[in-house]
């Protein structure tokens, strides 16, 4: 028996969210606690898993405010590190009328980059069923360093590497060095969430099957590959089987920030129960339409760490459509 169910590694920031105007006319922004890593904890927290997370806040308000916020929701925080010289990375998000977001932020540097391959907790890392991350702990050089070290030392123990490529043009010097860790990324993994958008970074088409095709051929390391293509729905990839489920378009969206998150997370609850390699169709689209249904409620929501939605709320959506 592993203590932690799901360890993740990386960035946990403060979306500032557009909230309306003051009397004066000027923006007003609220600080929502987020980061795409501790996004999935929080999720899985819902769902009753035990989850730690590994990473690096400023020792400054924003960072004890996060830190604050993630014990609050039950996620093992013992392995955050102060930063009494970088500040707690911050990101400004503009949302569209359709709830896509438009990202700027403040990371140069960001107290979140400046993780160091000897401040891993080793024995937290040795101590779980799946670890998971992503490329925002990858942009630099040092964070880059202490991220491959975590992943071989997790994957060494035995655990299921999840990853999420989660590309942020923005917060890369050059969109190359984005793809090269992206592909390491993918040639660790067992379980993967990509985006539509990723996928076509990656393989230059717009054709999702075909860009999943051509990603397991070359990573044959892939266990499960999930694609999520917005308002369009989700699929599967697993074995000889695919799976495609849409999505639940039922109004209300606020903006989509943590959706992926929430889909990433109820994924690695649903394998922490089945083996993989004996997953069926009727599985996997169980599998996803619990991740769509989640992924949904979270966006009629702002923010992603205290919006998270309960178990009941995600069985409602399943039993009502």
């Amino acid at each position: 028996m592993k203590r932690y169910d799901v360890v993740a590694l990386g960035e946990l920031l403060v979306d500032f969210t557009g909230s309306g105007a003051s009397e004066q006319g000027n923006p007003v922004f609220e600080a929502n606690p987020g980061g795409a890593p501790c996004n999935v904890l929080a999720m899985l927290r819902k769902l009753d898993r035990r989850c730690a997370f590994i990473g690096k806040v400023g020792n400054d308000m924003f960072g004890h405010q996060l830190k604050a916020v993630a014990e609050e929701v039950g996620i093992d925080m013992s392995a955050l590190r102060m930063d009494d010289a970088v500040h707690t990375t911050l990101a400004f998000v503009r949302t569209d009328a359709y709830g896509d977001r438009d990202f700027s932020f403040y990371r140069n540097p960001g107290a979140d980059m400046m993780l160091t391959q000897d401040e891993l907790p080793l024995d937290m890392l040795r101590d779980t069923r799946v670890f998971h991350f992503g490329t925002l702990s990858m942009t630099h050089e040092a964070v880059r360093q202490a991220t491959k070290a975590a992943v071989q030392a997790a994957k060494k123990a035995g655990a299921i590497i999840s990853f999420d490529p989660n590309l942020r043009p923005p917060l890369w010097d050059s969109l190359n060095d984005a793809r090269a860790q992206m592909l390491w990324g993918l040639s660790q993994a067992d379980v993967v969430k990509i985006a539509d958008n990723e996928i076509e970074f990656l393989t230059d088409t717009s054709d999702y099957e075909k860009g999943a095709r051509l990603l397991r051929e070359r990573f044959e390391n892939l266990r499960l590959l999930n694609v999520t293509a917005g308002a369009n729905g989700s699929y599967a990839f697993c074995g000889d089987k695919k799976v495609f489920v849409p999505s639940f378009l039922l109004g209300g969206t606020v903006e989509t920030t943590g959706a992926g998150d929430t889909f990433c997370a109820s994924v690695l609850n649903f394998i922490l129960d089945h083996e993989m390699e004996g997953l069926s169709k009727d599985d996997l689209r169980t599998m996803l339409r619990y991740a769509n249904a989640a992924a949904y409620l979270v966006t009629t929501r702002k923010g992603a760490i205290r919006s998270m939605p309960q178990p009941c709320q995600v069985e409602a959506i399943l039993n009502e459509h």
